[in-house]
């Protein structure tokens, strides 16, 4: 009976936000439906993760989930930046890195910390996602110290040679994890007992069927969503990097936040972390270097270069990610530690 409600109120909120959204009614109602649509899209997807997980392994479902999460954030990128909004492309880059790292990676070891007292994962795998984020960091950092001192053709020339090695960078590090290395980079959380005894109603195909279908509504909605930002910009007065940052950011992994924080909740830390942290090193060396050489494509490219601001904010994330992960272990007070620096860097930003 509970799941039929939830069925219902996801397909009805689904189709309420669409219609509020195509025929032009009142901006904040179409922001109230399509919060409350993306709340439902998510818990399905979160249940998609999970029974893809079941099959496929934690990472591998944790993989798919921040695959299919930035799939609908690459695709609203690219209308941006073919819109020549290249400064909030580089917010809601920064924005979805430092949510994932602190927000989502946050609220999934504080909650799942309150149910079990500490929660292990692979410290093999913690050590060389910590190593591939200063990567992405210094990546970052390295054009923005030079721009002074480049043209704008050799500033453009950096930036698609650090993209294209960032992208090569990101596929070898799948081939490392999936494929040469995955016997040791295995799951070691421990699973809740209730879990063994459920039995998931999704068959294989079903699941990754289930799991695409709940991206695409989420890709939609999100869309939706993020089109009313605009009213409310305009009448708090929000900057365009505060924008881009925290709620775009936001609003487009609404999904990965509550996949992360339920699998964190039944005691499986490592598809939370992996969808964390996973996601943030997506975003940081294949989808920025994507969106990168696709601006080549549109006649008007986008270099790599970021403001001190942001670099500021995924350096901190970055190394405070890094302290807290690497020994494999996690309880709910580093949960805490990571909510409260993004939240003094979302005051930052929005004072900015």
């Amino acid at each position: 009976m509970k799941q039929k409600l939830f069925y219902t109120i996801l397909i009805a909120s689904f189709l309420l936000s669409g219609t509020a959204h195509y025929s032009g009614l009142n901006t904040t109602l179409q922001f109230v439906l399509c919060c409350i649509a993306v709340i439902f899209a998510a818990g399905f997807m979160g249940k998609a993760t999970e029974s893809v997980a079941h099959y496929a392994g934690e990472r591998m479902g944790g993989f798919l989930n921040a695959t299919f999460g930035n799939a609908a954030e690459l695709i609203i990128a690219i209308f941006l930046v073919r819109d020549g909004l290249h400064d909030m492309v580089k917010a809601s880059i920064t924005g979805s890195i430092i949510g994932n790292m602190l927000l989502v990676l946050g609220l999934s070891v504080f909650l799942g910390g309150l149910k079990y007292k500490v929660q292990n994962f692979n410290v093999m795998l913690a050590s060389h996602n910590a190593s591939l984020m200063l990567l992405a960091v210094v990546a970052l950092i390295v054009p923005a110290i030079f721009a002074k001192s480049f043209t704008f053709k050799e500033m453009d020339m950096l930036s698609t040679i650090v993209a294209v090695i960032l992208i090569i960078a990101y596929g070898l590090w799948l081939l490392f994890s999936m494929v040469t290395h995955k016997k040791e980079l295995s799951d070691v959380s421990a699973r809740d007992p209730e879990d063994h005894a459920h039995t998931l109603n999704w068959s294989k195909g079903k699941s990754i069927f289930y799991l695409v279908l709940a991206t695409v509504m989420v890709a939609f909605i999100s869309e939706w969503l993020v089109g009313t930002l605009e009213h409310f910009t305009e009448t708090f007065g929000l900057s365009e990097l505060f924008v881009g940052a925290f709620l775009i950011a936001i609003i487009g992994n609404a999904a990965e936040h509550s996949a992360a924080v339920f699998l964190a909740m039944k005691n499986k830390i490592g598809a939370a972390v992996e969808i964390a942290i996973g996601s943030s090193l997506q975003v940081a060396l294949f989808v920025a270097p994507v969106l990168v050489i696709v601006s080549h494509f549109m006649g008007d490219p986008m270099n790599i270069v970021f403001t001190l601001y942001e670099l500021a904010a995924i350096a901190i994330a970055a190394v405070l990610a890094r302290s807290i992960s690497q020994d494999g272990a996690t309880n709910w007070y580093e949960g805490f530690l990571l909510l409260v620096v993004y939240v003094i860097l979302g005051i930052a930003f929005f004072l900015v």
